[in-house]
């Protein structure tokens, strides 16, 4: 009953990051993409051009797109691109279409093309990024990229660059060159913000210490921070002294509170920081 009560509240807690992150995406591509007519990347960026040809909204358009894109996945794919994918890619769908009723966007928030650019590059970088750190996506051209990756042997991150890049075009052509530029300079500035977002997300702190006490240290590890270490004896280049050595990984905030402790406890001991941002183990990704 406990497991399964567990489980539920997993699965809630998951969901709402799912939503939140979706959301901050969809304020990223109402308020800041659209107006602006920047056509970088995936199924937003191909609405955008699209809409400008048709007679429909980019809201519109991309609820069109991805539900198209999901039924193709399922037919190739079956149900391998997962539940949260298409969980995210209909709330995201209907997000933009209801935004565009509710909240609509006749001109530009501001009179700065560069700001809101950087708006529209960050804030769906950030959300794309939180999507995958729980294993999730917005759809869209990942279906395209899960689909050629099962069929064929085409360099997928290639294949989809060049789509988007044939989508900027498109917009140099159907809007002007300067919504073209602005739209490379997102495409470029795009994928360079989400690795370094998931980099930021996942950062965790690698602790050497070389100590003469190791166990008040590894009490205040195991009891007050819940976590682990792993202990082994060493000896001393120069004098040849006994030592200990602890070395253990935590969270950025853990890290702040261990590196105190140990300064306050034992100013002897010596202690090497190293960042890591990918941990996979038991407490840390992929054994959550």
């Amino acid at each position: 009953m406990l497991k399964n009560r567990g489980k539920i509240k997993r699965v809630f807690e998951e969901y709402v990051v799912l939503t939140v992150a979706t959301l901050i995406l969809v304020v990223g591509v109402h308020v800041f993409k659209f107006p602006n007519n920047f056509s970088f990347g995936g199924v937003t960026g191909a609405a955008i051009v699209l809409s400008a040809l048709m007679p429909t909204t980019p809201g519109n358009l991309t609820l069109f797109i991805n539900v198209a894109l999901l039924i193709i996945g399922f037919i190739f794919l079956g149900r391998s691109f997962g539940i949260r994918t298409v969980y995210v890619s209909l709330l995201m769908s209907a997000g933009l279409s209801l935004a565009e009723v509710w909240f609509p966007m006749k001109q530009a928030l501001t009179s700065q093309p560069v700001l809101e650019l950087v708006y529209a590059v960050v804030l769906p970088a950030f959300s794309s990024a939180i999507l995958f750190n729980v294993g999730a996506s917005g759809g869209g051209t990942d279906i395209i990229a899960m689909i050629l990756k099962k069929y064929t042997r085409l360099n997928i991150g290639a294949a989809l660059f060049f789509v988007d890049l044939g989508i900027v075009i498109a917009a140099c052509i159907v809007f002007d060159a300067q919504t073209g530029l602005f739209s490379l300079c997102g495409l470029l500035a795009k994928s360079l913000v989400v690795d370094n977002v998931i980099e930021s997300i996942n950062m965790c702190k690698y602790f050497t210490i070389i100590c003469n006490n190791p166990q008040p240290i590894c009490d205040f590890i195991t009891k007050e921070l819940k976590r682990s270490a792993t202990v082994y004896k060493a000896e001393g280049a120069y004098e040849h002294n006994q030592k200990s050595v602890i070395i253990t990984i935590m969270k950025r905030s853990q890290a702040v509170e261990l590196r105190n402790y140990i300064r306050e406890n034992q100013p002897t001991a010596f202690i090497a920081i190293t960042n890591s941002s990918e941990i996979i183990g038991k407490g840390f990704r992929g054994f959550n």
